[in-house]
């Protein structure tokens, strides 16, 4: 389901770190070898480009990609080449940062990775910031979307495939009457998405839509303009049950608008190139009858653009 092509034969590390650092080498960069490089290696792979390119030239390469490059470019590569709970870790502090009404960076880390990785991303955040995420997300976050964020970030949900069609279908009826009555911020509506293994949720939404014969993602959707808390709740349901339609989603907004949102557009390229882009550009493609590819290739430009087909598509720079 990933999109990321490594090649079947990979030089090592110390040969990559060599070709970057003859990459920044002289008066021009070569930006289209650190496409080749970079855009075709797994994250495992990065990390020890990383190391090698410490060793032999004393210096961070996310420090030699600063002085060499700017602006998306930039951006795109540095997220990229960061290892995922190291990138988490980073999103999560900007998005406490920048806080947002709905702050679907936050949902899309709580709910889109599993349990162990949430755990790790925590961790990590920790160590670097000296904070702990809820801390933070509680210091930040306001009213409702306090009561929805800090459990939902704090959960470690069972991962396993044991479920219960009793609960499900009790927890359908609960979960349709809070729409129906719109009492979309009722702690009984929070809990089961905050506490519930995916799994789970996963049969309690297909006995809601079995029951009332509509979605219960899409009774959110529907209400969810100019509602920033069901906003944040539509996002959640998504994230944790169908992350490919949360995403194209994410990307259709992020193109199809006046202006790119370069912001989003890097962040679910660099994140689910190596998880489940592939079933991201099929959703895509369903929901617009184009190709996620033709549109980045016409709403984007230059080694933005290159890096950015190097992780859908598989292409070269």
């Amino acid at each position: 389901m990933a999109t990321l092509r490594v090649p079947a034969t990979v030089p090592n590390p110390s040969e990559d770190a060599d070709a970057l650092h003859q990459a920044f080498a002289g008066w021009g960069t070569d930006e289209n070898m650190i496409i080749t490089i970079l855009g075709h290696r797994n994250a495992a792979q990065r990390n020890l480009i990383r190391q090698a390119y410490a060793e032999k030239y004393g210096e961070d390469l996310l420090k030699s990609l600063n002085d060499e490059l700017s602006q998306d470019f930039l951006r795109a590569i540095t997220i990229w080449i960061l290892d995922p709970t190291e990138r988490d870790a980073l999103l999560v502090n900007e998005a406490v940062k920048k806080w947002s009404p709905t702050n679907h960076v936050l949902i899309e880390i709580a709910c889109a990775r599993t349990s162990t990785e949430l755990f790790r991303v925590k961790q990590a955040y920790h160590s670097k910031y000296k904070r702990s995420v809820e801390e933070d997300v509680a210091a930040h976050a306001k009213g409702s979307l306090r009561k929805l964020l800090v459990p939902l970030i704090s959960v470690y949900r069972y991962e396993g495939p044991e479920v219960n069609i009793s609960v499900a279908e009790s927890e359908a009826k609960i979960l349709h009457e809070m729409i129906e009555s719109k009492s979309y911020e009722d702690e009984e509506l929070i809990r089961i998405l905050t506490t519930r293994s995916k799994t789970q949720l996963a049969v309690t939404f297909d006995q809601y839509n079995q029951t009332f014969e509509t979605s219960f993602e899409k009774d959110l959707e529907g209400v969810a303009e100019g509602h920033d808390f069901v906003s944040a709740l539509w996002a959640v349901a998504c994230c944790l049950v169908s992350p490919n339609v949360y995403f194209e989603k994410i990307l259709r907004l992020s193109i199809h608008r006046l202006g790119t949102d370069e912001e989003a557009l890097t962040r679910v390229v660099a994140t689910r190139a190596e998880v489940d882009m592939e079933m991201i550009k099929e959703t895509y493609f369903k929901k617009n009858n184009t190709t996620l590819v033709h549109d980045v290739q016409g709403d984007t430009s230059g080694d933005y653009k290159a890096t950015l087909l190097a992780l859908i598509a598989g292409s070269d720079a």
